[in-house]
């Protein structure tokens, strides 16, 4: 539970279908001296986490660590008011509710993102905290505790057929975090509970309004969770000093300016270059071992087709060819498209019209109509 209205709403609907639900709450970063605890029974059949993640007890008969610290440096989903928001929403269920200190398993996550900066690649840190945490360490705490389901307020549904459980888009096209989940183990998917993915968000707004929650109106969090609005770079900088500026050049070499690092730029970006030309340029190519930024006509960003490694299939894996929408990053428009399932965790994917903005490290992401097949991070 983040303290935010999609996972307050998520633990209300499951509580209505008859579900026992515990709350949690993810902290990281630096502690102080605000606590939250509240100790959860055991032996609950279900765990709900929002843009909250869980872990725990080592068994079922031990309680949490009480007090524990909660993280008040930043605001979006983690923060110390955003703690406060979770327990106050669980007390009004009459929920039991943990505030779960993962600072350690965090430590993972900000090395990934720094480490894919610093390699000219564009990460994606939502991505890997879901499969790394909200569908990773949450399910050994479910599993600590026997709790049968994983549910957050991700926008996204589990469909039950015949052929077994499969991630679709959300109801609610704006609001739609599919891509953001294609990355969790196949075998989670029997295990997941995606309440709010039924709902327009103005429905779980408006319910949000008749439970009397005071996150009804509650802003949506934007933000990477643990990085300040708009510094991302100055973040970079304290944990991987050194000189990292380099040239700014067009495609044909010539020299047109200077950057102080690679980690503001990402492929497809058109403002803030620093360069000013007669019309739009845009950054084609970063390259990591010269430090440069190669920019470019728009003409020039095409792609056909691109490769993957990494691959996730939560349906059977493409051995031929097969038709499909993919995405390239979380806000693109899918394109049509052919993905193949290639040797060593990799896959092809080949575009019917060039796409823009192709960037290394971003998920590509296949669906078939609203199903997610599976994606891979993008070479």
């Amino acid at each position: 539970m983040s303290g935010g209205v999609d996972s307050s709403v998520a633990a209300s609907l499951l509580r209505s279908a008859g579900h026992e639900v515990i709350g949690v709450f993810m902290r990281h970063g630096e502690a102080t001296a605000t606590r939250c605890a509240i100790p959860a029974e055991p032996g609950r059949q279900d765990v709900v986490s929002g843009r909250a993640v869980a872990t725990g007890p080592a068994n079922s008969t031990e309680r949490a660590r009480s007090p524990l610290p909660i993280a008040a440096h930043k605001q979006g989903c983690c923060s110390a008011s955003d703690a406060e928001d979770a327990r106050r929403v669980a007390e009004q269920f009459d929920i039991p509710f943990y505030a779960i200190d993962l600072q350690a398993e965090f430590t993972r996550i900000i090395d990934y993102f720094v480490a894919e900066y610093t390699a000219a690649r564009t990460p994606n840190p939502c991505v890997m905290c879901n499969n790394w945490i909200k569908f990773g360490r949450l399910t050994d705490y479910a599993d600590s505790i026997g709790a049968e389901f994983v549910a957050t307020g991700h926008y996204a549904r589990i469909v039950h057929s015949d052929g077994g459980p499969a991630l679709c888009r959300a109801v609610d096209p704006a609001k739609d975090q599919s891509y953001a989940l294609f990355g969790v183990d196949r075998s989670m998917l029997a295990r997941m509970l995606l309440p709010v993915g039924a709902y327009p968000k103005s429905e779980i707004r408006r319910m949000a309004a008749e439970l009397g929650l005071r996150v009804a109106d509650k802003p949506d969090s934007q933000e990477i969770c643990f990085v300040p609005s708009g510094e991302h770079a100055e973040f970079i900088h304290r944990r991987y000093p050194g000189e990292r500026g380099g040239e700014i050049v067009t495609t044909d070499g010539r020299v047109v300016g200077r950057h102080d690092g690679l980690e503001r730029f990402t492929i497809g970006q058109r403002k803030g270059l620093g360069v000013a030309f007669g019309e739009p340029r845009f950054v084609v190519r970063l390259e990591p071992q010269s430090r440069r930024v190669v920019i470019g006509e728009r003409h020039e960003l095409a792609r056909s087709a691109l490769c993957a490694d990494r691959a996730n299939w939560l349906a059977a894996a493409p051995v031929e060819p097969r038709r499909c929408a993919a995405k390239i990053r979380y806000n693109s428009r899918p394109a049509a498209a052919t993905v193949v399932a290639l040797p060593d965790s990799r896959l092809r994917v080949e575009f019917d019209e060039p796409q823009y903005g192709v960037a290394p490290g971003q998920a590509v992401v296949c669906y078939d109509g609203d199903r997610v097949l599976g994606g891979g991070w993008i070479e």
